[in-house]
């Protein structure tokens, strides 16, 4: 008989993957708990007598959809969607070609335009929330789904330097032996670089979309009182107000589970080109 070959786990490995595993069920918990909540019928509080609901019901999510009176989440919702997909075409575009031509071009005043961009990237968005507003104003942007557009896909200007950390991967062998046969820049990028940068690109189309998706501090400020035009973000905020969370609490819960799905379904399905950008690429020339 032959004598099978066991594997033997080392301790090291025994405690890393205990480690990972408890901290997996740390973070998945809550979400369990939230779609629990979701789901129950027998107590809509904040604070229920039971772990798991004695009644399950679908009541929580249809009523998000139905009783739209005090609180109209499919109107948020749409307005969520529309901001997320322009803001993510416009902060697409916008970043790619920044890092294209920071890593590519050589002009005056490169290196000290990329410091500036650094810097102001080191500062937290928040701090200019009023200014923004004002400026808003001025031109009669204020609580406007365009106004959140323009202030989101302005602000992903700063997130340029994974990309182009992506673009000095590649060999200028190629831009230049497209230059000789007669190749513009605008044709390199378009038809030569990005083609190859797949992961990069993908990477930008996700964190662009998530920006405004979850965003809850800007379009506080922005919207402010234009009830109609709040997004997710906001909109189920006001469901955990003193006067309504013990009656929406669990409708709350349904509609944060809504929320989630999407950015989920998109982050597992582009998650390998997600950490392809992160980590960079690099192509063989």
């Amino acid at each position: 008989m032959m004598k099978k070959n066991k594997k033997r786990v080392s301790p090291a490995n025994i405690f890393i993957y205990t480690t990972l595993t408890l901290m997996g069920i740390v973070w998945l918990l809550p979400i369990a708990w939230l779609v629990l909540i979701s789901f129950r019928g027998d107590d809509t509080g904040p604070y229920p007598a039971n772990v798991f609901p004695k009644v399950f019901t679908l009541n929580n999510y249809t009523k998000l959809f139905t009783e739209t009176g005090l609180f109209n989440y499919p109107r948020w919702f749409m307005n969520t969607l529309i901001v997320a997909v322009f803001t993510c075409i416009i902060s697409t575009i916008l970043v790619l070609m920044i890092s294209y031509a920071f890593s590519r071009l050589r002009f005056k005043s490169r290196t000290k335009y990329m410091n500036i961009g650094l810097i102001l990237g080191m500062f937290p968005g928040f701090m200019t929330m009023i200014a923004v507003y004002n400026i808003l104003k001025l031109v009669g942007l204020d609580q406007s789904l365009a106004a959140l557009v323009l202030v989101y896909s302005g602000a992903s200007c700063m997130g340029y330097y994974i990309a182009k950390g992506f673009f000095d991967t590649l060999p200028i062998a190629m831009d230049e032996a497209a230059t000789i046969d007669g190749a513009t820049k605008s044709q390199i990028f378009w038809k030569i670089t990005l083609p190859m940068s797949k992961p990069i690109v993908v990477y930008t189309i996700l964190i662009s979309f998530m920006a405004p998706w979850v965003d809850f501090i800007f379009v506080s400020v922005i919207m402010r009182d234009n009830y109609q035009n709040y997004t997710l973000a906001l909109g189920l905020f006001q469901m955990l107000s003193r006067e309504n969370i013990s009656v929406y609490f669990t409708r709350f819960c349904a509609g944060a589970v809504l929320v989630a799905i999407p950015i989920t379904l998109l982050f597992v399905k582009m998650q390998k080109y997600y950490v392809e950008g992160v980590t960079g690429g690099s192509v063989k020339g």
